[in-house]
């Protein structure tokens, strides 16, 4: 095929090209958006997240839990009260017809008090101080779940905006070899097929524009849901990715995490919560004295009385009762056991993780990073001089915009890792 029966083409699809940039530049209002540091997004989200609001909830319930445990029973009071009359029956026993020669109101009252057995109220309140305990560690466990989530979805979005900052680039440097090749093609300098080859690359780089655009705003609509709607559909984020604290040790990091981490606290007062509520049903098997008191006035008689009322625990001692309290304690200890498992496994794998993409990470910086950049720049100064063809700068460009997105995967998945060790150690490193 002749140069002039594929000039129509190569001009169209240069046109196509240009078009395609001209659509990516409406990205450039994004500067105007408002930005949110991590911090600001980490105070949104521990305000308005229904996470906290439904820990706090339960430490609210654990109050009134305690506030029961410690009243004490109420009092039982009942009377009766009736009409009565006293009858004349004659003289000597023989039997007249009855005659009534007095009536009086006839009333009495009752009043009972149970008294509980002291050692059963006292583990029933410390059953509920442990429960409250734990209600405020699960506030901390909430707010520490929280945090953790609130930075992986905002390096998601930073790493998003780094990608997409990186297809601009690359897209800026596709339209400059472009231009180059239209102008050597109109000078008879450059073939038809250098030309397709370049406007093709311009292309993809714009559609690779497109899809991190994409990407930054599903990355906004994950950090906006965490913050319940506080942060809006459209705004950037500011700041960087975590760096890695040499000297760091995965034995320690565990060993601190079994000391300080909220959800093991919450669990250790659930167990303890579970071995008071076994001393409580023991100590249920003795029963509630009721001591009762009461006065009677009647025609003819007027009493005062007292006494005790003790039911006798013969046939059953809440055998039932103990039993399934010991099976709540037993299930709560092997949860804790559990759980303490699987943080010092989660440790020991987000830790490698760190190591792992910081050794990464020195590795682009040191050497990769600065040998991409320096084959870039001689490949687009020798094809700007004539001295090499289209290929070589396509291909530098390739390689310099793909370590620049690994260096920035890499980056993302440290924090990443670091932010997951934050959570399975309980708090900051």
């Amino acid at each position: 095929m002749s140069y002039q029966r594929l000039k129509p083409l190569v001009w169209l699809g240069l046109s196509a090209a240009s078009v395609f940039g001209f659509m990516t530049e409406g990205y450039a209002g994004e500067a105007s958006l408002p930005s949110y540091t991590l911090d600001a997004v980490i105070d949104l989200a521990l305000e308005r997240n229904p996470a906290i609001a439904g820990a706090t909830s339960v430490m609210e319930q654990s109050h009134g839990q305690q506030i029961a445990a410690g009243a004490y029973p109420n009092p039982n009071v009942g009377g009766y009260s009736g009409r009565g009359l006293l009858q004349d029956t004659g003289r000597a026993g023989i039997g007249n017809d009855p005659n009534t020669i007095r009536s009086i109101t006839e009333y009495n009252v009752t009043v009972g008090q149970p008294v509980e057995w002291p050692a059963k109220r006292a583990a029933r309140q410390r059953a509920a101080e442990a429960g409250v305990a734990g209600a405020g560690a699960g506030v901390e466990e909430a707010r520490l779940n929280l945090i953790a989530e609130v930075k992986l979805v905002f390096y998601q979005l930073l790493l998003a905006q780094r990608q997409f900052d990186t297809a601009e680039q690359n897209l800026a440097m596709a339209k400059d070899v472009l231009r180059i090749v239209k102008s050597r093609m109109a000078a008879g300098d450059a073939t038809p097929f250098e030309a397709m080859k370049a406007n093709v690359e311009a292309m993809k780089a714009n559609l690779a524009v497109t899809r991190s655009r994409n990407a930054v705003r599903v990355a906004r609509v994950g950090l906006d849901t965490v913050t319940a709607g506080a942060l809006g559909r459209n705004f950037v984020v500011k700041g960087d990715f975590e760096i890695f604290r040499q000297g760091a040790d995965a034995s320690a990091l565990t060993t601190l995490a079994f000391e300080r981490h909220p959800t093991l606290r919450r669990q250790r007062s659930l167990v303890e919560q579970a071995d008071h509520t076994v001393d409580r049903e023991r100590q249920s098997r003795v029963p509630d004295l009721t001591v009762n008191g009461g006065y009677w006035r009647e025609i003819g008689r007027e009493a005062f009385g007292a006494g005790l009322s003790l039911p006798i625990p013969f046939w059953y001692q809440r055998q039932g009762e103990v039993a399934t309290a010991m099976g709540a304690k037993h299930r709560v200890e092997a949860e804790l056991l559990r759980t303490q498992n699987e943080l010092g496994r989660a440790i020991q794998q987000d830790f490698q993780d760190a190591q792992t993409a910081a050794e990464q990470i020195d590795l682009f910086e040191k050497e990769l990073l600065k040998q991409a950049q320096e084959t870039l720049r001689i490949a687009q100064f020798s094809f700007q001089q004539g001295a090499s063809g289209l290929l070589d700068v396509l291909d530098a460009q390739r390689v310099y915009r793909q370590i620049q997105l690994d260096y920035a995967q890499a980056r993302y998945e440290l924090s990443v890792a670091l932010a997951r060790l934050e959570r399975a150690t309980g708090g900051k490193l």
